[in-house]
């Protein structure tokens, strides 16, 4: 066996424990191929390879990922879906992705953040108050329609 072949064969199976600890996506493999400086024609394969083995699949991916971010880091689908873009993600396969996420969950997340962060605002105004707690949803991720709705509902709960 020559070193490149042995060289191929211990990075297909480096790439594919790294594959196996998570979920990864192609964009993040590619990364960490060109940081262990893997030439461009062996990605190619290795990359062929691990998805035709199922060890990346970048739907199952995109849906574990819109489901964490939403879970855990309380992100709305607007900043998932700008994330999965940035990863190189089909537009298609993040819409399938954001529509795993519950609709009353994701109701009820967003008033919750807003009457928690309610809480922790100081303001002057109503319109300052509104101001500050659209700005933080929006940051959030977090559609502008929702973000309104949510407003109005916490205006006639205090009223």
């Amino acid at each position: 066996m020559d070193q490149h072949t042995q060289t191929y064969e211990t990075t297909l199976h480096k790439a594919a424990a790294y594959c196996s600890s998570a979920e990864r996506c192609i964009s993040e493999l590619k990364e960490k191929l060109n940081k262990w400086e893997v030439d461009e024609s062996d990605q190619h394969k290795i990359i062929d390879y691990l998805i035709q083995e199922k060890f990346i699949d970048e739907k199952r991916f995109a849906t574990a990922y819109a489901k964490d971010k939403f879970k855990y880091n309380k992100w709305g689908k607007i900043k998932i879906s700008y994330q999965l873009n940035l990863k190189q993600i089909n537009k298609n396969i993040i819409e399938q992705a954001l529509t795993t996420i519950d609709e009353d969950e994701y109701n009820a997340l967003v008033f919750r953040l807003a009457k928690d962060k309610l809480k922790k605002i100081t303001f002057k105004s109503e319109y300052e108050k509104k101001g500050k707690l659209a700005q933080f949803l929006s940051g959030k991720g977090f559609e502008n329609e929702l973000i309104y709705k949510v407003l109005e509902e916490l205006e006639s709960c205090n009223n």
